[in-house]
């Protein structure tokens, strides 16, 4: 089977200063590939060069036809602004000429209620925020989705519904993800590949195979100790 994506010695630099050196890794379709790294380790920069929304040099090879919907981080949304996600939604859909039935589909893959709907966006809460820009990622019907932390401002509760919505997108769509995340726990529950990334690979791979304590002090330059969630009996493992 061709990969749905081939990264091949990808390097990205701003103003002579490299961020990313020298990365190779390639997908499946259906992949669902974990990015993780320290602060500054190119993360970021990584799922914008794989949007093509910086300049770089190597290759980074999309399957033809590929569609990509991305979820940033973090968008400060202004409180007094009275836009609702339903106005967001209804416009992009209107500038990819999409019918209303793709509207409908977003929404409920995102589990959106009418209430968050309907609430100004500076209004929601972090999980309802992230979980709307999801549902905006999904409008297009993309084979790819990227998410750059989308956990990082929510509660322990909501961060474990965004990890099953991205994980039920997965399966019910046959979606391939390409997340960032801090989470290790996250990692070795819902990811089969690992891509550990600090300024050069440091490791690609199954998390099983990929993460071991060694590689993980070269990458974070210490003990690291994080849960492995085992797949089989649902049992939890702490490693060091």
């Amino acid at each position: 089977m061709d990969p749905i994506l081939l990264v091949r010695n990808l390097s990205v630099a701003f103003d002579d200063e490299l961020i990313i050196k020298g990365v190779d890794f390639a997908l499946e379709k259906g992949d669902n590939l974990a990015v993780i790294g320290p602060n500054g380790a190119g993360k970021t920069i990584l799922l914008r060069a794989l949007m093509g929304a910086v300049p770089y040099s190597g290759t980074i090879a999309w399957a033809k036809g590929t569609h990509i919907g991305y979820v940033p981080q973090k968008i400060d949304a202004d409180r007094h602004l009275p836009i609702t996600m339903r106005n967001l939604l209804n416009a992009k859909a209107r500038v990819l000429a999409l019918p209303d039935a793709d509207i409908k589909r977003a929404v409920n893959a995102a589990n959106l209620t009418k209430n968050i709907l309907e609430t100004p966006v500076g209004h929601l809460s972090g999980g309802q925020f992230q979980r709307a820009l999801i549902a905006f990622a999904l409008l297009g019907r993309p084979e790819v989705i990227l998410l750059d932390e989308p956990t990082a401002s929510i509660d322990k509760p909501g961060e474990i519904q965004i990890y099953e919505l991205i994980h039920g997108l997965q399966d019910e769509y046959g979606m391939t993800v390409v997340l960032v995340s801090h989470d290790l726990s996250f990692v070795n529950r819902y990811a089969n590949k690992v891509l550990c990334l600090n300024k050069i690979g440091v490791c690609f791979g199954s998390p099983e195979e990929a993460l071991t304590p060694e590689v993980l002090d070269k990458l974070y330059g210490g003990p690291h100790k994080y849960y492995r969630h085992l797949h089989s009996n649902g049992a939890t493992k702490r490693s060091a």
